[in-house]
């Protein structure tokens, strides 16, 4: 159930793009011949196999080993051209390293499973890349439309909209949400009829661009709080005089790891009647019984009225959503520009995707190994942790990059985290943690880390409250 009004204010927006004519539809184009009875053709697994390892482990020249450890920059044609006269294995010994990744997104390790892989194969033998255009021209097929169902029913919500990526999904329901006001008026709403958007400090930066374009459009006002500070939302949220009001937040938030005050805020929508409205792209198939996210990790799935999500992490494929209601969706398609105007998902990509859902949701092993190896680094380490991301804060922006280089030096793959993604003197290593890393990578990894920083000064969550908006 949307927050107060907001069923009402969404029917009025459609019903103007409708007068106007501008109201667009998606054209499914019919591609049946490679897509699988999830019950009966999809083979799933009860716990790791040799291919999982391809999603944490790398090989990199020794041009780029060498570019990455004194932090040269690179055009990205360092890798060596294998000489045809050379054995391949020898060449590779020669000039070659390897390396475990702790700073990856594919979170389960999906993106190596033969399921994902055989179902983007099919789908190219038979169709190739699909024709090629915007969804709504002729880039649509039943691929996407079975993904996007797949995805609506994970969510517990009504429907689906798929986007080319995750930065594209919330640009175009920023920009959709957005317009609402001034479709309703007919012209540039006034100061108190525009959109109320509410979003922490420490959003993502597809949120904060999504925000800033509404904003700058005349059809919304942004108000920043404090990173998850539910009383000081509280207090933008009640000395607001706008009646259409949008909460927006990532449940997990990426850089640090810790997660959105979930419960509060569906108790704060209660009390304000807002849109709520979460990014769920590092929690989604992670965190929850059936892979859910955070909204079902913490029971509020039914608060939430749209979550947008990606495809690139934990599903280890390509592409954004948006689960919300029809109304929502018809919105959003018909004013998304950033929807509207961008080629739509190859149909491997979309088959690829739709195989890791349901891969996904059955695989629950994943789910219980990922945490167990949180649980893991936080006892070999003594560092608390709330989730797989794990940002140890190590302070000076030389300090970061000494002990990523160390680390390189030692096969670990964890980037320095630098400003402006993050405040001076708040230099960190973000590291990591997916389902196919091992008990022994951890333990070497700890013994790495503890060369080069000091376990016990590290802090995980430096509490910078600034605005980024």
């Amino acid at each position: 159930m949307e927050g107060n009004g907001w069923e009402m204010w969404v029917g009025e927006a459609i019903a103007k793009l409708h007068s106007l004519k501008v109201l667009r539809s998606l054209r499914p184009i019919h591609q049946h011949a490679s897509i699988p009875n999830p019950d009966q053709q999809f083979r799933v697994f009860d716990g790791p196999n040799k291919w999982d390892r391809a999603s944490v482990e790398v090989t990199i020249s020794q041009s780029t080993f060498h570019k990455w450890l004194y932090d040269l920059p690179s055009s990205g044609d360092d890798n060596d051209v294998v000489d045809e006269n050379v054995r391949a294995d020898d060449k590779a010994e020669a000039s070659h390293k390897k390396l475990i990744v702790f700073s990856g997104n594919d979170y389960l390790g999906l993106s190596s499973h033969p399921m994902v892989r055989d179902a983007a194969s099919k789908a190219a033998q038979e169709h190739g890349m699909g024709p090629r255009g915007s969804a709504l021209i002729c880039g649509y097929t039943s691929y996407h439309r079975l993904l996007e169902l797949s995805l609506a029913q994970l969510k517990r919500k009504e429907d689906c909209l798929l986007c080319p990526t995750g930065f594209s999904a919330n640009m175009a329901f920023m920009t959709a949400v957005g317009s609402v006001g001034r479709l309703i008026a007919g012209h540039k709403p006034l100061k108190d009829d525009r959109i109320a958007i509410f979003s922490d400090s420490l959003n993502h930066a597809s949120i904060i661009d999504g925000v800033r374009l509404s904003e700058k459009q005349g059809n919304a006002v942004a108000f920043v709080y404090r990173h998850c500070d539910m009383r000081h939302l509280d207090e933008l949220l009640s000395n607001c005089p706008m009646k259409k009001k949008v909460v927006v937040t990532d449940s997990l938030f990426s850089m640090d790891g810790d997660f959105a005050p979930m419960v509060e805020l569906a108790k704060l929508r209660k009390k304000h009647g807002f849109l709520f409205v979460i990014d769920d792209a590092h929690a989604t198939f992670v965190f929850g019984e059936n892979g859910g996210g955070a909204a079902e990790l913490f029971d509020c799935e039914d608060d939430v009225d749209i979550s947008i999500g990606t495809l690139s992490k934990a599903a280890g494929c390509h592409g954004g959503f948006i689960a919300c209601s029809k109304k929502w969706k018809l919105l959003i398609q018909s004013s998304g520009r950033s929807f509207i105007f961008s080629t739509s998902t190859p149909v491997p990509v979309a088959a690829a995707a739709h195989a890791s859902v349901v891969v996904a949701k059955k695989e629950a092993w994943r789910r219980t190994a990922i945490q167990r190896r949180v649980r893991e680094f936080c006892a070999l380490t003594g560092i608390p942790a709330e989730s797989h991301i794990i940002s140890l804060v190590v302070g000076s922006e030389e300090k970061a990059l000494q002990a990523s280089r160390h680390l390189l030096k030692l096969g670990f793959h964890i980037t320095a985290i630098r400003p402006p993604t993050v405040p001076p003197n708040s230099c960190r290593l973000r590291v990591t943690l997916s389902a196919v890393h091992t008990t022994e990578d951890l333990q070497k990894l700890r013994n790495a880390l503890a060369e080069c920083v000091d376990l016990k000064e590290i802090q995980v969550f430096s509490p910078t409250c600034y605005s980024k908006i």
